[in-house]
């Protein structure tokens, strides 16, 4: 009985092992999407904001896909949305860390 139910629990764990992993894999953009998303950051974001505005940013998934709402009911033209939400989420996602402030030629 002890024995079935210890292949029972180690069973349900790798389960939940596999399950997990194929989840993070599912939801991480492949590296074609995210040099993409990149180009696509050029085209359409860089003509108005500065990278540095852009990448000093750390929003949520959702927060992103406002901040392209936003942007597009202003006019923006966002040729590969989903592209460019990816390549924004893996980089500047707010699980990602915050970036050393800029300092000054005299170090302040």
């Amino acid at each position: 009985m002890y024995t079935r139910v210890a292949l029972l629990c180690l069973g349900l764990s790798g389960a939940a092992v596999i399950a997990s992993a194929q989840a993070v894999s599912a939801q991480a953009a492949d590296q074609a999407t995210l040099d993409l998303g990149k180009k696509e950051e050029s085209r359409s974001c860089v003509p108005c904001h500065s990278l540095r505005l852009i990448h000093s940013q750390r929003l949520a998934r959702g927060a992103w896909v406002k901040e392209l709402d936003k942007m597009a009911g202003w006019g923006t033209a966002i040729k590969d949305r989903d592209a460019l939400l990816e390549y924004l989420v893996a980089n500047y996602g707010n699980d990602k860390p915050i970036p050393a402030p800029d300092m000054t030629r005299n170090g302040k």
